[in-house]
């Protein structure tokens, strides 16, 4: 708890809290980011499980994957941002707390997904396997869920 309080008395923390404007461009880049990554996630994975099957998954697979990395990293480096005005009070927020277990559910299956051989022959075959889709339909529910998360954390 001690360490929670620490970062919340942090200069980033303080800066953040004495500057609305800066808190406010700080959390339009969060909204920004969670905007790329799952405008580039959600095409990805319903092209993967059989929409869109015109465009090749060859081209979009790797550029969209890449363009969800972009957006989780922003949004994970603009989130720890955030945390840090209200670190108590977020550490102790089911809401946010449910967000953070969905957002490492999210990439640990993206890893893992990409360290799939399925994920290379969907790829070069242009079509994927049952366990390729499974991939695709859990990342469905987790960013989504983790996008819910997230708005939920302002209500509790």
């Amino acid at each position: 708890m001690a360490a929670l309080e620490w970062l919340s008395a942090s200069f980033l923390a303080q800066a953040l809290t004495a500057s609305p404007t800066l808190y406010l461009f700080v959390n339009a880049a969060h909204i920004l980011s969670i905007g790329i990554l799952a405008g580039a996630i959600l095409p990805l994975d319903l092209r993967i499980l059989g929409f869109f099957s015109r465009f090749p998954l060859s081209v979009l697979g790797p550029f969209l994957s890449r363009s969800a990395m972009a957006g989780v990293v922003l949004a994970m480096l603009t989130g720890m941002t955030l945390f840090t005005v209200k670190a108590p009070e977020y550490a102790a927020n089911v809401a946010f707390l449910t967000k953070l277990v969905l957002l490492g559910g999210g990439i640990a299956n993206a890893l893992l997904l990409h360290a799939h051989a399925g994920w290379q022959d969907a790829l070069k075959t242009e079509r994927a396997s049952v366990s390729v889709k499974v991939f695709a339909t859990i990342s469905l529910i987790a960013w989504i869920a983790a996008i819910v998360a997230g708005r939920w954390i302002g209500f509790l």
